[in-house]
């Protein structure tokens, strides 16, 4: 009975505090925050860079060895290839250094294409017209020449759309020890993460004269493709090769979050907040970004006009809910407000037209 009275009093001790927790954080729960994005201060990239280039790297001769480790798998990462796999390499670091060092040394026997994935865009046709030439260049060699390796009509390569491409790279003809690499540096790179180059990519794994050697260091690259997709066409084999190496080359292309930027860092900022409000909050900013890009000489637009827009899709239920929305924009300075010629006051969002598209590309 004692026992059973403690851990009674323990439970009321326990729930009295927690009201009493709740009872005294109530009233600053309501306050307002009133910092902003904005307020970080930001130094200029150029600096950050210089100062990240100065940073001295450390455990040198364990990366060393660790590396050393990896080149005694090459033989066994080529077999795999050769068995119709493809390698996903994944671990903290850069692997774009040791991925080419194996191209280098265990497929001086085949043709290899690289596709830098951590660039923003990439042109997938050319890629695939590049891969065709390099097939065709196999098949002229080898005097294995007919009318159907050839691309459908006799068409150009470069005249033929995605769909045939990857239609004549699955149905060429040639020897059976003949194949063409594809190495993909970051595999779910910014240019390549969308779902159809994605089902591309994959399309072109499963040609039988085609070999993926891949990378990923998104937490969330898996989500990416389908059992379809991993099981019959990509055929992963994961290696877990980390490498501890900066990103050196990858990161150039990545404004660092705390450095002081123009459009690229407002796109980036803008998107962050966006993405962080309810589905009906980013339908209003659309609204009103795309009724900015579509009259651009008006300056903004009236809330009244928003208002009857938004309420016509249903996005908002009155003028009280879209105020709230515009409340949370003005904190954040995604929109502001200026007096129109007439006395009007007009909302607009301060970003130039090709920043303002970059952002809705991005939350759509």
């Amino acid at each position: 009975m004692d026992m059973e009275d403690d851990l009674e009093e323990v439970e009321f001790e326990f729930s009295r505090n927690y009201f009493l927790a709740k009872e005294s954080g109530s009233g600053s729960s309501r306050k307002k925050s009133t910092h902003k994005l904005t307020d970080i201060d930001l130094v200029d990239e150029q600096k950050l860079r210089e100062a990240a280039c100065q940073i001295e790297p450390k455990h040198q001769n364990e990366i060393v060895t660790l590396i050393d480790s990896y080149k005694r798998l090459y033989p066994e990462w080529l077999l795999a290839l050769r068995c119709g796999f493809g390698l996903l390499m994944y671990g903290f670091g850069s692997k774009k250094a040791m991925i080419e060092d194996f191209a280098s040394t265990a497929l001086t026997e085949y043709s290899v294409l690289v596709i830098n994935g951590y660039l923003h865009t990439i042109n997938l046709k050319q890629v695939l017209i590049a891969i065709a030439e390099i097939l065709l260049d196999q098949v002229k060699t080898r005097r294995k020449v007919s009318s159907r390796d050839l691309p459908k009509s006799q068409q150009p390569l470069n005249s033929q759309s995605i769909e045939d491409l990857l239609t004549f790279l699955d149905e060429v003809e040639t020897e059976d020890n003949c194949f063409v690499c594809v190495i993909i540096h970051n595999i779910d790179g910014p240019g390549l993460r969308d779902s159809e180059t994605q089902n591309y990519l994959a399309r072109l794994a499963a040609c039988t004269h085609i070999c993926v050697v891949a990378s990923v260091d998104h937490v969330n690259a898996p989500l990416f493709w389908d059992k379809h997709n991993v099981h019959t066409q990509f055929k992963w084999c994961w290696y877990h090769v980390p490498t501890f190496a900066p990103y050196k080359v990858e990161g150039t292309f990545y404004p660092p979050i705390l450095a002081h930027g123009g459009a690229n860092q407002s796109v980036k900022t803008a998107t962050i907040v966006l993405q962080s409000l309810t589905p009906n909050a980013q339908s209003v900013f659309k609204v009103l970004a795309e009724h900015q890009l579509s009259h651009p000489d008006e300056g903004g637009m009236e809330t009244n006009d928003l208002y009857s827009v938004c309420r016509e899709h249903f996005l908002v239920s009155s003028q009280v809910t879209l105020n709230s929305h515009l409340t949370e924009f003005k904190d954040h300075e995604l929109v502001k407000i200026k007096r129109h010629s007439d006395g009007q006051d007009c909302l607009y969002i301060p970003l130039a037209a090709d920043a303002l598209r970059k952002v809705l590309s991005e939350i759509s």
